[in-house]
């Protein structure tokens, strides 16, 4: 009996989607999204063949996994991505306020986020881990432990997971956070701090982009403990529907089709710097 009524809930499921993908046909899906995190999320201001434009702010386009995602994700409902360009920080108020449908801006699903919006799945390309980046000139080098930073002086972004996660590492002096990465790749690069967290994706593609910078991957194990299920869209919590719809839209994409997608964004994130 069980078996039937799991059959009879996928196929509710299935017709319910089917459904809200044809009476929004043609709408907009209001996107918001940082511009400001390669590979994920970055701005620039050609247009070209793959990336989009941002609205209210004219001469600029965004480009990035997070972008490439949301379009393919918004496609699947029936509708059009619409990307709107906001401070990581403002991005969860402007959901709430309703300004914006959704948030596609490397975002993970914490308890503390949680707690404020709806999360989906994730629709990242593989399993999120943090890494650290540093300078090759460093004396951290050739870290290979999470502890291997005790005393390093490390920031992160402000109001990002990677700035929670910093208080692992016994003995680190935590820095004050910055604004955006691209405040932190320069105090990086001017060796005014040792090392800053980020996702590996984005470590690799800081690395072919600042050869003078290098990704410190860590073993099973021996890295930062993350606390969550992974990087997703975020969703008012108010909007179920929506929100059933978009996971069964990510649930489609196979992990082939996202790796693909995150290749070829990393190869345009090397190409744009």
């Amino acid at each position: 009996m069980n078996k039937y009524i799991l059959l009879l809930l996928i196929v509710i499921s299935a017709v319910a989607y089917n459904i809200f993908v044809a009476n929004n046909n043609n709408r907009v899906l209001k996107v918001g999204i940082e511009c400001d995190h390669i590979p994920y999320n970055w701005e620039e201001s050609i247009n070209t063949e793959s990336n989009f434009e941002l609205k209210d702010s004219p001469g600029l386009y965004v480009e990035g996994y997070d972008a490439q995602m949301a379009s393919i994700i918004a496609k699947k409902l029936g509708m059009t991505a619409e990307f709107h360009k906001i401070s990581f920080d403002e991005l969860i108020d402007a959901l709430n306020r309703r300004e914006i449908d959704v948030i596609f801006s490397g975002m993970f699903d914490t308890d503390e986020h949680k707690a404020l919006i709806n999360f989906t799945v994730p629709y990242e390309s593989r399993v999120v881990e943090y890494a650290m980046l540093v300078h090759r000139k460093s004396e951290y080098a050739n870290a290979r432990r999470l502890q291997d930073f005790s005393g390093a002086k490390v920031a992160a972004q402000n109001n990002s997971h990677f700035d929670e996660v910093i208080d692992q590492i016994d003995g680190v002096k935590h820095m004050p956070a910055l604004t955006n990465q691209a405040a932190i790749l320069i105090q990086l690069t001017e060796l005014n701090i040792d090392a800053t967290v980020v996702n590996y994706d984005s470590a690799l593609s800081y690395e072919r982009t600042h050869p003078e910078l290098k990704a410190i991957r860590f073993r099973k194990n021996e890295g930062f403990v993350l606390g969550f299920t992974g990087l997703c869209a975020g969703v008012r919590k108010s909007d179920k529907t929506l929100l059933d719809n978009m996971n069964n839209a990510i649930k489609s994409i196979p992990m082939r089709d996202r790796q693909r997608v995150m290749d070829r964004v990393v190869g345009r994130a090397f190409a744009h710097e």
